[in-house]
């Protein structure tokens, strides 16, 4: 199918988007003062390089205590201006439009993040994360945050910007006013449908009062709250159509709302499937007469275009995709699919930077966030680099040092590339892991400046004879063997060998480590309807490694393949029957066919040591210690890029 009507020309009131692709809103944490930082222009000028038609920027504040985050930007007083319209003159610049969403994160705040104040929100109900009580709003506080919502959208009218979004969705302020489950107020703003409306109704006249009745506004709107006792799409669809007769030029219908964990929560992982909001978008648009934005794990310019054709919705928003290749319009657009780095779902960047505060990042694309900083321009005194290890930490080494102009060896004593992180598309849902690795694998073959030598492993020998300039170690790391009776019995092996098809496991299966290659582990063998599959783990709650929404899918998962898990227990020997367990004090046998080993990893670099001295080295990813991919994509990028 060949990508075209998603660049199409289409019209949000009397803006014209130059086509249907949109990134829509996403914390990325650069603006600790409401500025617009040259960081967060950068991030956001590379995605309209990269030919996106409309770019939604995330949660300005109409205040300075509405943040739910520790740096998102802000628009509340007319000194933060300026800033912002050198933000909406560097993406006008390369023809893409520019939409600034408002909002006040309401119970989703804390202290920490808002200016040191009690979050607020229509009724004293906690936020499920932040845990903090908040404090019930006054009217006379409700008519002045509408006024604030009003000053903003003026002021990114000031700022350049070409319209508004307003943020109605994923469980903030105006959200929890619509949200049975939030609002229990029996005031004249709760207690009805009509009065739970009143709200968004009085912000959206304050904005057309203030910014201008010809200045295009958006919503943002959960289709379905995904939360106990929360609205689903019967009533969202009567709140759809008042919006719509309130004036809103097009409705950006996502799904969801913070404090809801699992994929149905707001950013879904590899565990939900693409597009899973498109439906909702169809039958919106079925009783529309604006322009629906659907937006939800769609990253294949194929999917997108059929969303178009199809008539589910009228633009298509991509935020993660946008993350993973901020090109990815202008790649589709010249039937480059395959140059496309897809968005793998992981969540090690993207969210996990929203808990801990800091500029956001991702897995697939280690330039993210760094765009005001990189320089792509050819070095003037090429180096020839070594890399040792084609796993992603090597690969991404020999890609950043490779963009710089230097010559690059890369030895991978294996019959292929990818290390661990091939293993890791082989758990249930991960499929699509493999896109990145075969990504990189695709870029490593493409420069003429990068040779890769499979079947080689790099020795201090050959290291004094080439004397390069410098060497990369990416050797990654290597399964940890506990050292308990039996250990070496033929009915154990290691989980990788499992995963990849090297190692049968008979019908009867004990997984020792329940962290996440044990508990994937354990899930993989679980869908192959073996007669028992059990995971043991040492600690309280499996699967601490991960991510948590993405444990509690993993867990449903393990539960509908009837894998049996027993915590607080651990691996202490190893007999022909099975594995002797221990429990406290008490040490039983589990009678089993296989004992799959998923311990952990350890560092493994013993050519560190044996290159001291003889020339310049770096150590990267797991070889330095064993940790997520994440680490490994972003040490080894920048180690080869500084040369």
């Amino acid at each position: 199918m060949k990508a075209e009507r998603i660049f199409t020309p289409y019209h949000i009131g009397n803006c014209e988007i130059p086509n249907r692709l949109v990134v829509p809103a996403m914390v990325a944490n650069m603006c600790p003062d409401g500025n617009a930082t040259e960081q967060y222009i950068r991030y956001h000028e590379e995605k309209a390089k990269g030919g996106w038609g409309l770019i939604i920027t995330e949660d300005y504040r109409i205040n300075e205590h509405a943040a739910g985050y520790p740096a998102v930007a802000g628009l509340w007083k007319e000194e933060q201006i300026p800033s912002h319209q050198k933000l909406t003159d560097a993406i006008h610049r390369h023809g893409s439009k520019i939409f600034c969403q408002i909002y006040h994160a309401g119970r989703q705040a804390n202290r920490h993040v808002n200016g040191g104040i009690q979050p607020v929100s229509c009724s004293p109900v906690p936020c499920p994360w932040n845990k903090e009580i908040p404090r019930e709003l006054t009217t006379e506080d409700i008519r002045q945050l509408v006024k604030d919502f009003g000053t903003t959208a003026l002021n990114a009218r000031k700022a350049g910007f070409d319209g508004v979004e307003i943020h109605a969705a994923h469980g903030y302020l105006i959200h929890e006013f619509l949200s049975p489950n939030c609002n229990h107020r029996i005031d004249e703003y709760g207690g009805t449908y009509d009065n739970r409306m009143r709200f968004l109704r009085e912000v959206f006249s304050e904005i057309r009062t203030q910014a201008g009745p010809d200045y295009p506004v958006i919503i943002r709107f959960s289709a379905q709250e995904n939360s106990e006792g929360g609205r689903g799409m019967s009533e969202s669809r009567q709140m759809l159509r008042d919006m719509e007769e309130m004036g809103a030029d097009a409705i950006h219908l996502s799904n969801g709302m913070y404090g809801v964990r699992s994929s149905l929560g707001i950013v879904a992982s590899f565990f939900q499937h693409h597009g899973w909001n498109a439906d909702f978008a169809a039958e919106a648009k079925s009783f529309l007469h604006i322009p629906v934005i659907t937006v939800g794990r769609i990253s294949d310019p194929c999917m997108a275009e059929d969303i178009i054709v199809s008539g589910k919705a009228d633009f298509v928003a991509m935020g993660r995709a946008s993350l993973a290749d901020p090109h990815w319009p202008k790649k589709a657009r010249s039937g480059c699919n395959n140059e496309i780095r897809q968005c793998i779902g992981c969540l090690q960047g993207c969210t996990a930077s929203t808990y801990q505060g800091v500029p956001i990042y991702c897995m697939v694309n280690p330039e993210l966030g760094h765009e005001f900083e990189l320089d792509y321009s050819q070095t003037p005194s090429a180096k020839k680099i070594f890399i040792v290890g084609a796993g992603i930490a090597g690969m991404e080494a020999a890609r950043g040092a490779a963009l710089k102009g230097h010559q690059v060896e890369l030895f991978e004593k294996n019959s292929t590339v990818g290390g661990q992180f091939i293993s890791a598309a082989y758990p249930p849902y991960k499929g699509e892991f493999a896109t990145y690795t075969a990504w990189l694998y695709r870029k490593i073959k493409k420069h003429d400046n990068i040779h890769l030598h499979l079947n080689t492993e790099l020795t201090a020998h050959m290291v004094r004879s080439a004397k390069p300039d410098k060497v990369i170690l990416a050797t990654g790391a290597k399964p940890i063997i506990p050292q308990v009776p039996g250990i070496h019995n033929k009915n154990v092996v290691l989980a990788e060998d499992v995963l990849l098809g090297k190692s049968d496991t008979g019908m009867n299966v004990l997984v020792a480590g329940g962290g996440m290659v044990g508990s994937e582990t354990a899930a993989y063998l679980g869908m192959q309807c073996k007669s028992k599959v059990t995971v043991i783990e040492m600690r309280d709650e499996i699967a601490l490694d991960m991510e948590a929404g993405i444990r509690d899918d993993l867990k449903d998962c393990l539960r509908r393949c009837y894998v049996d898990i027993l915590t607080g227990t651990s691996l202490a020997g190893v007999t022909e029957e099975g594995a002797l367990v221990k429990q406290g004090h008490t040490v039983t046998l589990l009678p089993c066919d296989t004992i799959v080993l998923a311990i952990g990893t350890r560092a493994f670099c013993p050519l560190k040591d044996e290159l001291e001295g003889i020339c310049e080295t770096v150590t990267v990813g797991d070889a330095v210690k064993a940790r997520q991919a994440i680490q490994a994509s972003s040490e080894g990028f920048y180690a080869g890029y500084h040369g």
